[in-house]
C-alpha cells in the first residue's frame, strides 16, 4: 500500500475539511456523502488513480464538493471553493468543463454509463488506463445504470471498477433498491467485492484485487451517511441540514496540515493530460443521383459505408436496429466482447445506456454515433441533453421520422420528438431531403468540436430534389425550387420527406410559389435578417410532419401534425394526416394574400 492507514486517515480528514468548508460557504450542498465516502475517495486518489492515464467519474454527482476537494489536492485548478455553487464558481454538480472532471453528472445513473463508455474507449485504444466510478444507491435504482452494468458485463470491461457508496439511504428515507444489488450485478457478469467504507486497508486490498480481474469489478463499500455528525445514518444528513456551529466544529476537527502535506506529495507525482479528440479526414463519397426515389436512411447508410471503407476512424452502433437504421453497413466490423477490435457496437435494446456510453466514448476522444428510431429518442433524451451540456460531439442517427412509418402505428410514429430535440441548447438537428444535405450533415457532425448532432432520416422513399448550383446549404435553409416570376406570392418551408411534397404542391399552385428546404432550423435562425428576408417572400407556409407550433417563428401558416398517428400503410396514413398534394394546395390557396 503506497500510503498507509495512518497517512490515509490524515489525508481523508483534510479532504473532509475542505469539502465541508465549500458546502458551508455555499450555504447549500450535500454533507452526507462528504462525511460518508471521503475515506473511499482518499484511498482511490492517493494510491491508485494516475492522473493523465486513468479516469474517474463521480456518478453520485451530489458529491461534487467531495470531488472538488480531492481534485484540488491532486493538482487540478477546480476554481475557488469559497465560490462553490455560486455564479462563476465550481458548479453544484460536476461539469466536464471543470479541470479534472471527466464527465458531467448529476442526473443519477448517467455517470455509470459514462464510465462504461470511457472503459470501452480505452479498450479500443489498447491502453492500460483504468476507469473508476463512485455511485450511490440512487444511481443503482435508475434503469440507465442497470442497462450500462449489463453492457459492461457482456463486453468484459475489466478495466472498469465501480465503487458503490452503500449507505442504505436516499433523500426520502430508506433506499428502495428492492433487490439484492450485489447478486444482480454478479449475474450481469461482474466480480463483486464487499468492504467497510471506512477501512483503509480493506478498501486498498479490494482495489488491488479488482485490478487483477478478467471482468469488471463492483465494490460494495458499506458506509454511513453523515458519519461523525449528529445526523449520522439519517436521510436528513443527505443535504445541507447541519447547523452552522456543528459545521464549524466538524471543519475544525478535520483540518490536518499533515494530510495536506501528504496530498502535496501525491500532486507532485502526477503526470498530465489525457489525449483529446482526434481530427478526422473525410473522403469524398458519391451518393445516388437526384430524381431517384430513395429513403434518406438509405442515403445516410451509403455515406456512412463510404466513410468506413475509406478508413475514417469512427465507431458507433445501434440499439438493436442497425439494419433498420442503416448504420450496420458493409464496412461495419462488429466489436466482439473481450476482443475490442472493430467499429460497430451492438448496444442491444438499451437506448438509455447507449446515449450515456456514447458520451463516455466521446469525452475519451472517440468519434462516435448511435442510432435508433426517432420516437425512441425519448429513452435517450437525458443522455442527449448531457451531450449538449457537456459539449461532446456525439452523433445521433434517428430514422423512421414521421407518421409515414405506417403499419407499426402511433406508438412508433414520432410527432413531438423532432421539435423537442430542436429545443435542446447546443444541439445540431438536421432533417435532410437529399444527398447534398446528407453529406453536409455528416461532415458537419464529424468536424464539430463541442456540439452533438442529430441526423433525422426517413423510412419511406422520397424523390430526391436537386439543390440549385451554389445552394447555401450551410445556412440551414435555402431556395430549392425557385418561383418563375419576379413577384413571389408564397414561400413553402419544408424539411426532409416533406420537401419533395412541397415541390409538387408548388408546381400545382403556379409560377409565383417557391420552396425552401430547411435542413437545420438552428442554423437558419442564426442567419442575419437580410438573408431571411431574401428567402422568406410572400405568404410563408411551413409543411412538416411534426408538431406545428414552433414553425410560427418563421411562417404565417403551418401544416403539421398535432395529434397522434394511426396504424395503416405509410402512404395512406401520411395522406390521412393531411399530407396530400391536393388537400395542401386547397389549404394554401385560402391563405395566400
Amino acid at each position: 500500500m503506497k500510503y498507509n492507514s495512518k497517512d490515509l486517515k490524515e489525508m481523508s480528514r483534510a479532504v473532509r475539511a475542505w469539502a465541508l468548508h465549500a458546502v458551508r460557504m455555499a450555504g447549500s450542498g450535500h454533507v452526507g456523502i462528504v462525511l460518508g465516502a471521503a475515506d473511499v475517495m482518499t484511498v482511490l486518489f492517493a494510491n491508485f488513480v494516475r492522473r493523465g492515464r486513468d479516469r474517474f467519474v463521480m456518478s453520485a454527482g451530489h458529491g461534487s464538493a467531495l470531488l472538488y476537494s480531492v481534485l484540488r489536492f491532486v493538482g487540478y485548478d477546480v476554481g475557488d471553493l469559497n465560490q462553490f455553487r455560486k455564479l462563476g464558481g465550481p458548479a453544484g454538480h460536476p461539469e466536464h468543463t471543470i479541470p479534472g472532471v471527466d464527465a458531467t453528472t448529476g442526473p443519477l445513473g448517467q455517470g455509470v454509463g459514462n464510465a462504461v463508455g470511457m472503459a470501452l474507449a480505452e479498450k479500443l485504444n489498447k491502453t492500460d488506463s483504468r476507469v473508476y466510478c463512485l455511485c450511490s444507491d440512487g444511481d443503482l435504482m435508475e434503469g440507465v445504470a442497470q442497462e450500462a452494468i449489463a453492457f459492461a458485463g457482456r463486453y468484459k470491461l475489466n478495466n472498469l471498477i465501480l465503487l458503490w457508496d452503500d449507505n442504505g439511504v436516499s433523500i426520502d428515507g430508506v433506499a428502495q433498491t428492492d433487490m439484492n444489488v450485489p447478486e444482480r450485478v454478479a449475474a450481469a457478469g461482474w466480480q463483486v467485492l464487499t468492504v467497510p467504507g471506512d477501512d483503509f486497508v480493506r478498501i486498498n486490498r479490494a482495489i488491488e484485487n479488482a485490478q487483477k480481474s478478467d471482468v469488471p469489478v463492483f465494490i460494495q463499500c458499506k458506509t454511513q451517511i453523515g458519519a461523525g455528525s449528529s445526523l449520522a445514518g439519517s436521510h436528513r444528513a443527505h443535504g445541507f441540514s447541519l447547523g452552522d456551529p456543528e459545521m464549524m466544529l466538524m471543519i475544525q476537527n478535520n483540518i490536518s496540515t499533515v494530510g495536506e502535506e501528504l496530498w502535496r506529495n501525491v500532486a507532485m507525482e502526477q503526470v498530465n493530460a489525457i489525449s483529446g479528440q482526434v481530427d478526422v479526414r473525410l473522403p469524398n463519397v458519391v451518393l445516388p443521383a437526384v430524381g431517384q426515389w430513395i429513403s434518406t436512411r438509405e442515403l445516410s447508410g451509403i455515406y456512412l459505408n463510404g466513410l468506413l471503407e475509406a478508413g475514417v476512424d469512427i465507431v458507433g452502433g445501434s440499439a438493436d436496429l442497425g439494419g433498420s437504421t442503416n448504420v450496420r453497413v458493409a464496412g461495419s466490423c462488429k466489436i466482439v466482447p473481450g476482443e475490442f477490435v472493430g467499429n460497430y457496437i451492438d448496444f442491444c435494446v438499451r437506448e438509455g445506456a447507449m446515449a450515456a456510453i456514447l458520451n463516455g466514448l466521446a469525452v475519451s476522444g472517440k468519434r462516435v454515433f448511435g442510432s435508433t428510431f426517432l420516437v425512441f429518442s425519448d429513452y435517450m433524451r437525458p443522455g442527449m441533453r448531457l451531450s449538449a451540456l457537456s459539449g461532446v460531439p456525439v452523433i445521433y442517427v434517428l430514422t423512421h421520422d414521421s407518421v409515414a412509418v405506417g403499419e407499426d402505428g402511433p406508438t412508433h410514429q414520432p410527432v413531438e420528438q423532432l421539435p423537442g430535440l430542436r429545443l435542446i441548447p447546443n444541439m445540431n438537428v438536421f432533417r435532410p431531403c437529399n444527398g447534398a444535405e446528407i453529406i453536409y450533415a455528416w461532415r458537419r457532425a464529424l468536424t464539430e468540436k463541442n456540439t452533438p448532432t442529430c441526423i433525422v432520416l426517413s423510412r419511406q422513399k422520397i424523390k430526391l430534389i436537386e439543390p440549385p448550383i451554389g445552394a447555401e446549404i450551410h445556412r440551414g435553409a435555402y431556395v430549392i425550387k425557385n418561383a418563375q416570376t419576379k413577384n413571389v406570392r408564397a414561400t413553402i418551408l419544408a424539411t426532409g420527406g416533406e420537401v419533395s411534397l412541397a415541390v409538387r404542391v408548388a408546381e400545382k399552385l403556379g409560377n409565383a410559389v417557391q420552396v425552401v428546404s430547411v435542413s437545420s432550423v438552428a442554423d437558419f435562425r442564426r442567419q442575419d435578417l437580410e438573408y431571411k428576408n431574401r428567402i422568406l417572400r410572400g405568404t410563408v407556409i411551413a409543411i412538416e410532419a411534426a408538431a406545428s407550433a414552433p414553425w410560427f417563428e418563421f411562417a404565417d401558416a403551418v401544416i403539421g401534425i398535432d395529434r397522434f398517428g394511426m396504424s395503416g400503410p405509410g402512404d395512406e396514413v401520411y395522406e390521412k394526416m393531411g399530407f396530400d398534394v391536393d388537400a395542401i394546395v386547397s389549404e394554401i390557396q385560402c391563405k395566400i394574400k
